[in-house]
């Protein structure tokens, strides 16, 4: 084993750091609805979902590999070239977190990576079947299978419960959130927590400090899955409000059938190795959840804006990480150009939030009605289990399991301030 380098440690932190707002990023996908609902206070979910997280991280390690041994060849690539992957993916995480996205961290990590290895040692360093086979194919199948899942666990879950006490069935569906969403946490963190160990092994090959087709050591798994469970327990909170908006109005039952359908998918496909997007996936699943109810929609404008996003999360990583490796390209200097210009870039990205500060503490607010726009997943979820006021009686226009009014109701009748 050869000597820890300097730009190696570098490389090490770096891809930490992006493991770190991996965590805070996808948060929403495991937590928005429990938050938002009320099943669970803000900073009770965010820890269980980084406990999870971190439990999650050390069921597998087949991810990794297909990382670290697969998509890109080893032999050409230098550990500047891991640094400047990193750094487009960081970046592309931090701004979409300032402006609440939900969008992949999976594909910004692949993109930066593919990017700056063409910029090194060419196209015929990225191995395509590798790409298009666990990657992209997943990108793709990914929200299709999850959504076809949660349409046909939302269809048995109303079928099923069409004759339950409507108390019995909001306690039980509220439980069933808190698991299902606790699933989901321990599926991110056997998918997303190894993205990084994969990163960090294949830099660990890259500057010699162990043996090519080496699986990523006990300290890189600790140390991968501590970073994401640490991102995890400060919160996403931008993009679990953001989140409230959501792609369609689901009830507790869908919610339950989207998570649960969601972190099998994402289970399955870290058992096989595919390296997909837990934001992809959670998102399909809550579509076809919405579509599996009836009269059930999906805000497909909504959803557009999403795919567009999808679609340049991956090119966008790959053009910031090959600009950073032909930087990194002139010596020493050019690598702590860039270093410096990744601090600085994430320094005022974290300026700018402060502008608007977005967390446990206020995450739930409410907008002001005049510019809200329609309600979305959580809005409509946490109407649905939250039980209506005292003294307040069932109308026909209430939800018939949960006698909460319906949101199409509130929005038709006016607000009349309350003089104390």
């Amino acid at each position: 084993m050869e000597s820890f380098s300097l730009i190696l440690a570098i490389v090490v932190v770096t891809a930490l750091a992006f493991d770190f707002t991996n965590g805070f990023h996808d948060t929403a996908n495991a937590m928005a609805t429990t938050i938002s609902t009320g099943a669970m206070r803000p900073k009770v979910a965010v820890a269980m979902s980084a406990v999870l997280n971190l439990v999650g991280a050390f069921l597998s390690v087949e991810v990794a590999n297909t990382i670290s041994k697969g998509l890109v060849d080893e032999a050409g690539i230098r550990p500047e070239v891991i640094f400047a992957a990193l750094v487009g993916a960081i970046l592309w995480n931090l701004l979409t977190w300032l402006v609440g996205l939900p969008s992949s961290s999976s594909h910004a990590l692949m993109g930066g990576l593919i990017g700056a290895t063409i910029a090194s040692a060419g196209v015929g360093a990225v191995h395509g079947d590798v790409l298009v086979t666990k990657v992209l194919l997943p990108a793709i199948a990914a929200p299709l299978v999850a959504g076809i899942a949660a349409m046909l666990a939302t269809r048995l879950t109303y079928s099923l419960g069409s004759k339950a006490d409507g108390k019995a069935s909001k306690k039980g569906y509220r439980a069933g959130q808190i698991a299902s969403a606790g699933l989901v946490s321990l599926a991110h963190g056997t998918n997303d927590a190894q993205k990084t160990m994969g990163v960090i092994t294949l830099a660990l090959v890259a500057g010699g400090a162990i043996a090519p087709d080496s699986d990523p050591p006990m300290w890189v798994i600790l140390s991968a899955g501590l970073a994401i469970a640490l991102g995890t327990y400060l919160g996403g909170w931008r993009i679990i409000r953001t989140m409230g908006k959501g792609l369609t109005d689901l009830q507790p039952q869908q919610g339950f059938a989207a998570q649960t359908s969601a972190a099998t998918v994402i289970l399955a496909s870290s058992h096989l190795g595919f390296s997909l997007s837990t934001t992809h996936s959670v998102s399909g699943s809550v579509m076809g959840a919405g579509l599996g109810r009836k009269g059930g929609v999906v805000r497909w404008s909504t959803a557009t804006r999403m795919f567009v996003a999808w679609g340049l999360t991956l090119p966008a990583a790959a053009l910031v990480g090959a600009l950073a490796e032909y930087v990194t390209g002139f010596g020493s200097w050019g690598t702590a150009v860039v270093a410096i210009f990744l601090v600085a870039s994430s320094a005022a990205i974290w300026k700018l939030s402060r502008r608007e500060v977005v967390d446990h503490t206020n995450v739930c607010d409410t907008e002001d009605p005049a510019e809200a726009e329609p309600a979305g997943v959580v809005t409509t979820a946490m109407a649905a289990v939250t039980p209506p006021p005292a003294g307040g009686t069932a109308t026909a226009s209430e939800d018939p399991v949960l006698s909460f009014p319906s949101q199409a109701t509130a929005e038709r009748t006016p607000t009349t301030p309350t003089t104390v």
